[in-house]
């Protein structure tokens, strides 16, 4: 089982706090064995088995709880009197208005919740209106490099760790597939037709699945590009498959609530206003990618730059793209440690192509950190305050 440290000591920092903790994430991401090492944190930190309830409504073995009422009825009659009790609900999402059942036992001061989900419209209806401001959303992806290496082992080339990093993908049981392209090519089959059948067409009604299979294709081959939602449909129409833009925002916004595009909006540093034209999208996964698209025609520059957005995600970032008259920085992260400036290229040892990115971070006009993330193994360099940092480097937090 991968220790996923960054979690786990998130929710042992809300442990008791009046909050829901809710973990959200793409499926197969790592949520329940999340929620199972914070169990064993809890049975070894003085807490009894009997003070926990733990439910996943993935197992037809509680099918007969996915009824609201069923469920807050189930749980009352098993929470002890005077003692912390200490909720564990799996894909929650399942149960139709769970957020009356969450609501009522919230209620009691003796009980602490802890749920996961695997898609975002749960956070955005009823739930968020009834316990707004009383709880806190954990976002998980799947495993950094970071975290890939502490079970892959540091010995060896990390070049050739990273490139299986990518190939393989960064779902934790893929790991235990060892290699095998078939199993796990068969693994992501299995999650991808999950969560397009589960959570996209059934929730968003769709209609004709082979259209949003073309928009997910186009997505993945499109990561890192400015898209709007006419683009989309112009490009896919243009290619014979007819698609209105209302059709696109809805299977898009199905695709993005279900986690397996993350959206990241352009940011005026000029106007310090977010801009509502040319998001782009990047993927949770890029070996889900490669399983979906193929490595036909794959541009390196875009990979990295996907692989720089989710680890500033991570390190819990609100991450835009920024714009600065005619120029465009890759990604402003503004977390924790302030803002920060990221610009990403696969080479920089061009001089033009140095001093092109270079000029968009020069353009900001103050003096936030500045950082150019490249393929080159050279050493680090700082051009005038601007760090200079192979993705291996900046993956291990090796700067």
């Amino acid at each position: 089982m991968i220790r996923r440290d960054q979690y786990l000591n998130k929710l042992i920092s809300f442990k008791d706090r009046d909050l829901i903790k809710i973990v959200t994430g793409i499926r197969r991401c790592g949520k329940s064995t999340l929620l199972e090492l914070f169990r064993e944190y809890l049975l070894d930190n003085g807490v009894d088995e009997g003070q926990i309830i733990a439910i996943n409504f993935e197992n037809v073995e509680y099918n007969h709880l996915l009824d609201f009422m069923e469920l807050h009825k189930y749980v009352k009659e098993r929470v002890q009197k005077g003692k912390k009790n200490y909720l564990f609900f799996d894909e929650i999402q399942n149960v139709p208005s769970f957020e009356k059942a969450i609501n009522s036992l919230h209620l009691d001061k003796n009980i602490d919740i802890y749920l996961t989900g695997s898609n975002a419209y749960m956070l955005s209806g009823e739930l968020a209106t009834l316990l707004s401001g009383r709880y806190v959303e954990i976002e998980m992806l799947p495993l950094s490099f970071d975290e890939y290496i502490s079970a892959v082992g540091i010995e060896g080339n990390l070049e050739t760790k990273y490139k299986e990093y990518l190939e393989f993908g960064a779902f934790p049981y893929i790991l235990e597939l060892d290699k095998d392209e078939d199993a796990i090519r068969d693994y992501l089959t299995g999650i991808f037709n999950t969560i397009i059948l589960k959570d996209v067409v059934v929730r968003k009604k769709v209609s004709d699945p082979l259209m949003l299979e073309s928009v997910v294709k186009f997505m993945f081959g499109n990561i890192g590009n400015a898209c709007s939602m006419k683009k989309i449909s112009d490009t896919m129409t243009s290619d014979g498959r007819k698609i209105t833009s209302k059709t696109v925002e809805t299977y898009i916004s199905g695709l993005v609530d279900s986690f397996i595009f993350y959206r990241a909006k352009r940011y005026d540093l000029k106007g310090k206003q977010l801009l509502k034209t040319n998001e782009k999208y990047y993927a949770a996964d890029i070996g889900l990618k490669y399983f979906v698209q193929g490595r036909k025609g794959e541009d390196i520059g875009h990979i990295l730059e996907n692989v720089v957005y989710l680890e500033l995600r991570r390190r819990g970032n609100k991450v835009h793209i920024g714009k600065v008259d005619q120029y465009e920085i890759d990604f402003i992260a503004e977390g924790i440690k302030g803002t920060e400036y990221y610009q990403v290229a696969a080479s920089v040892r061009d001089r033009s192509t140095l001093e092109r990115e270079l000029n968009s971070l020069r353009k900001t006009g103050d003096d936030y950190p500045k950082y150019l993330i490249t393929m080159d193994n050279d050493p680090q360099v700082s051009h005038d305050g601007i760090r200079q940092i192979n993705i291996i480097d900046f993956l291990l937090k090796r700067y």
